[in-house]
């Protein structure tokens, strides 16, 4: 009962915490002959690696990454190809800096799981919470990239949709604008906002939340099942998953309390390809716990990162009061590199999905010709 590993057929296991030498993860269940190198993970973990702008973590990583198993070259081709068997990825830590943290060996910081995990281990990293750190999740962007290959007629995209109490405007949607500035944001002129509005949350030595938006196209209707292998259920825990996440919804979520029946319905039309045409997407992609085809959409609340300048009140372990000021090098915006680790999550879940249903159903839709 470690809790390390999530998924089914498609099965990731991580390791490693944020000031050990490295961390890493190891992929099972990948299908054989997928042409895979380094370079394909490579480019989605440059998208999460910190420091490369003033609104995150100065922490220098240079996330390369390692293949150590799972592949070889296939003979017919020449290109390295991956085997079936399980595949093991190192990204080497290089920046740490353990000092920074050598004021609270036995201080607790509000908001954080310091507290949480010396009550359940009896024992925690203070240098950067250890594994509970959002260090972990390059990790993930690293199964994501293995996960996409194994899907790759789904086109995964996220975007930073919320800072804060601001939310873009949709009328101003643009995907390409998401790789023109440093939040992954669609509007163009949200993120010239957010660039001085987050400058300010930074310079008072604060820090804010932020919603993300995950769409996933192309996925095909009948991925999913009708009760506890749940599609939207599952997109739900992998997304609840990651450091700082303390919200998600799917389709219209929390909002669709409020529209009545007739608002909500996604009604359907016949299309010209011979499959439904729905007239919206309420429900985002997701019916009864099955895909239906149309694009799958996901958002979470990213809380604001717990570590500021800020002093707060706390507690140590032997219970005394104390104040709390947390240096070191954090993000004012954790949300902003949740981005990329959001779609690396929704890519290993609809691998996953997409191997069960192979496997219970076959490649062939059930979905019946017209008459």
């Amino acid at each position: 009962m470690s809790h390390n590993s999530f998924g089914h057929l498609f099965r990731v296991t991580t390791f490693g915490e944020s000031h050990g030498p490295a961390i890493g993860c190891v992929v099972d269940g990948c299908p054989p002959r997928i042409e895979l190198v380094e370079e394909d993970i490579q480019i989605f973990l440059e998208r999460r690696r910190p420091g490369q702008s003033r609104f995150t973590t100065q922490r220098q990583e240079a996330d390369k990454v390692k293949i150590l198993s799972g592949v070889f070259d296939d003979p017919q081709t020449g290109r390295q190809v991956t085997t079936g068997t399980p595949i093991a990825l190192l990204i080497e830590n290089t920046d740490q800096r353990s000092k920074d943290y050598d004021a609270i060996k036995t201080v607790y910081r509000p908001g954080h799981a310091d507290y949480a995990y010396d009550a359940k281990y009896g024992v925690r990293d203070y240098r950067g919470g250890g594994r509970s750190s959002a260090r972990e999740t390059a990790t993930r962007v690293a199964a994501g990239a293995v996960a996409r290959k194994i899907i790759p007629g789904v086109l995964i995209r996220g975007a930073l949709v919320q800072m804060g109490p601001h939310k873009i405007d949709r009328a101003n949607w643009d995907w390409d604008e998401c790789a023109k500035n440093p939040f992954f944001c669609p509007d163009a002129k949200a993120a010239a906002f957010f660039e001085s509005y987050l400058d300010g949350v930074r310079k008072a030595g604060s820090s804010i939340g932020a919603v993300i938006e995950i769409v996933a196209e192309n996925a095909p209707a009948g991925w999913g099942a009708p009760i506890y292998g749940k599609l939207d259920a599952e997109l739900a825990s992998a997304l609840m998953s990651i450091n700082a996440v303390k919200g998600v919804e799917i389709g219209e979520g929390f909002a669709s309390a409020e529209l009545t029946g007739e608002e909500n319905a996604d009604e359907m039309r016949f299309g010209n390809d011979d499959r439904p045409l729905f007239l919206s997407n309420h429900a985002g992609g997701v019916l009864g716990g099955i895909s239906t085809g149309q694009p799958i959409v996901a958002r979470f609340a990213v809380k604001p990162t717990s570590s500021i300048l800020q002093p707060r009140l706390t507690i140590d372990r032997s219970g005394a009061e104390a104040e709390i000021v947390t240096k070191g090098r954090h993000d004012p915006c954790v949300g902003i590199r949740a981005v990329p680790v959001g779609e690396a999550m929704v890519a290993c879940v609809l691998a996953d999905q997409f191997l069960r249903h192979r496997g219970q159903v076959g490649e062939s839709s059930a979905w019946p010709s017209r008459p």
